[in-house]
């Protein structure tokens, strides 16, 4: 079963509250998704744990539910 766009801006928004989040669909078949997130909570950070706390903030879901997910991060 795919993830819907809007659980994974609501679980990333969740995680990050004072980020700019912006998700969207890559193929329309609600599998393959890119998402840029840009939050103060990154100053500091390289990209691989950028991504890594992108990835813990779905919750076990990325390679299940959530098939593709093409991550831009930076901070705020």
């Amino acid at each position: 079963m795919a993830m819907a766009l809007a659980d994974i801006e609501s679980m990333i928004r969740e995680a990050f509250p004072d980020a700019r989040v912006e998700v969207r669909d890559l193929a329309g078949d609600g599998e393959h998704y890119a998402a840029t997130v840009v939050s103060a909570a990154f100053k500091g950070v390289n990209k691989v744990k950028q991504h890594q706390m992108v990835y813990a903030a779905l919750k076990g879901k990325m390679g299940g539910e959530l098939h593709a997910l093409a991550l831009t991060t930076s901070e705020s």
